[in-house]
């Protein structure tokens, strides 16, 4: 897994309108980009809505959150509208920016699923910060403390 002071690896990938995204598109913002495991599951909906519901504190702060995941872009637009998502999300169905993340996968009832993990980058696209084994409750709250202290102490 990358580590705390490398960057975010080159992308090129669709969000959930279609739309291209690369690392350009995030340059000079704090970056916490969220890979979660599949579109509407149960932690994973949790974990959407969370980062949805703060949005205004995230972008008060400002700091973008992207989710990640191995979904096709239809997933992620139907997973949006099924639960009023404003959050984007971000499609690697060749799972080519999660492996280059190093993000383990988990195996269940004989399907891989990439496991749910936080990455945390500053303007300048290095890594300050990686959460492993992420519970989605609560997750966002202690990102926004986290990143204010990591604001404070890169200032």
């Amino acid at each position: 897994m990358i580590a705390e002071g490398q960057t975010i690896p080159p992308f090129r990938l669709k969000n959930q309108d279609g739309t291209e995204r690369t690392n350009a598109d995030y340059a000079g913002q704090w970056l916490v980009l969220y890979v979660y495991p599949k579109d509407d599951t149960p932690g994973c909906t949790i974990q959407a809505r969370s980062f949805t519901a703060t949005r205004e504190a995230f972008e008060a702060a400002g700091i973008t959150v992207v989710g990640l995941s191995a979904d096709d872009v239809d997933a992620h637009k139907a997973f949006c509208n099924k639960f009023s998502l404003t959050v984007e999300l971000l499609s690697d169905v060749s799972g080519t920016l999660l492996s280059a993340l190093g993000v383990g996968q988990t195996d269940f009832g004989g399907t891989l699923y990439w496991n749910r993990t936080t990455f945390v980058a500053d303007p300048s696209g290095t890594v300050r910060k990686v959460y492993s084994g992420v519970k989605p409750d609560g997750h966002e709250h202690m990102l926004l403390t986290d990143v204010a202290e990591l604001k404070k102490a890169s200032a």
